[in-house]
């Protein structure tokens, strides 16, 4: 039996939902705004995150309040098959791939209260057992560059390790300084985003800098050239691949064999098409971490279950989400993160 076969015929009663805004200025300096959607039936709430980035999809969400035919009494399979059949942006979206991370709010929310309303968690579910989550803090170093954004956490928390995003403005002493803090557990080259305000273009000097520098750690997303290939061609085992991962068939099309991928929830967008990937993976001894996408609300907790029985001991990116404010506070939860299932539902802690 299949992961999702597990959970597919789940009964699910639903009445009504309403939308919930959040919004917060987070390390990247951009207002991040994301939208709560709760679900409710049978006096229970099933509630997930929609991390649509662009802040207008949001607010034209909001706005429209909500207007889907969501009632009536389903099976988590019926449901995620209703919502396929519906339009879930009241107008176009800015960008093809916030369709997935909408599916995924709805479909996380009624998993959650499928599992409520069964009077069942998760992991119970599935037959597992959640163990402590592995992380890593996601972080960029600021133009022009410097160690400060690291270093300030560092003083706080001096276990932490990261995965940080080169940028070809990055030189040797800073590589330097980088390379003796330790903490460095994986680079992300953000190769496959276009258009973006992340956006880094293949620069083969900067991929030889850091791939010989951090000789252990993750090599996430480069962008492959002729030039930047032969560059790399001695560290293919340490390439992991995040943006263009959206299903199996992303996976099988990679360059390379992988050993490696990051598995986004919200980028797969559909329950079954995550846990699909998940046993693909299993099967195929490819490995796994989980990736956040600057959750303000339930989603980040729902990652950091996911991490929890499926890729625990991983560089999973699914920091508590203080470590993405600009100062994060003192008294934040170090790695590993001890197990917070809640006794029902998709909830952590």
């Amino acid at each position: 039996m299949s992961t999702w076969q597990r959970l597919s015929e789940l009964p699910v009663e639903v009445e009504d939902y309403s939308l919930e805004p959040l919004q917060a200025t987070v390390s990247s300096d951009f207002e991040r705004k994301s939208t709560v959607i709760h679900l409710r039936g049978c006096g229970e709430e099933g509630i997930g995150e929609d991390v649509t980035y662009d802040a207008v999809d949001h607010e034209i969400l909001q706005a429209a309040g909500p207007g889907l035919a969501l009632a009536g009494s389903h099976t988590l399979a019926s449901f995620c098959e209703l919502l396929g059949g519906l339009e879930l942006f009241p107008e176009p979206p800015q960008r093809e791939v916030s369709a997935r991370y909408r599916t995924w709010a709805y479909e996380s929310a009624a998993l959650d209260l499928a599992l409520r309303q069964a009077g069942t968690s998760l992991h119970e579910a599935l037959g597992r057992v959640p163990q402590p989550v592995r992380f890593v803090v996601s972080l960029r170093l600021g133009e022009p560059p410097s160690l400060e954004p690291l270093r300030r956490r560092l003083d706080l928390y001096p276990g932490l390790r990261f995965k940080l995003d080169p940028t070809s403005s990055w030189d040797e002493q800073l590589i330097a300084e980088l390379v003796a803090t330790g903490a460095v557990d994986s680079v992300d080259f953000k190769g496959y985003y276009v258009g973006s305000i992340v956006d880094q273009p293949a620069d083969p000097v900067l991929y030889r800098r850091v791939a010989e520098a951090f000789p252990q750690a993750w090599i996430e997303d480069p962008a492959l050239t002729e030039e930047t290939d032969a560059v790399l061609a001695a560290h293919r085992e340490r390439f992991s691949w995040d943006a263009p991962i959206h299903s199996i068939e992303d996976i099988q099309a990679l360059p390379y064999p992988p050993r490696m991928v990051n598995i986004k929830p919200s980028r797969l967008g559909g329950l079954r098409n995550l846990l699909d990937a998940y046993d693909y993976c299993a099967e195929r001894s490819i490995g796994n971490y989980g990736g956040g996408q600057f959750e303000l609300g339930v989603g980040r907790g729902q990652n950091q279950y996911l991490a929890s029985i499926f890729h625990a001991d991983a560089p999973n990116d699914v920091a508590p989400t203080g470590f993405n404010l600009p100062s994060p506070p003192a008294g934040l939860p170090v790695s590993p993160l001890a197990p917070e299932p809640s006794e029902l539902g998709f909830r952590w802690g």
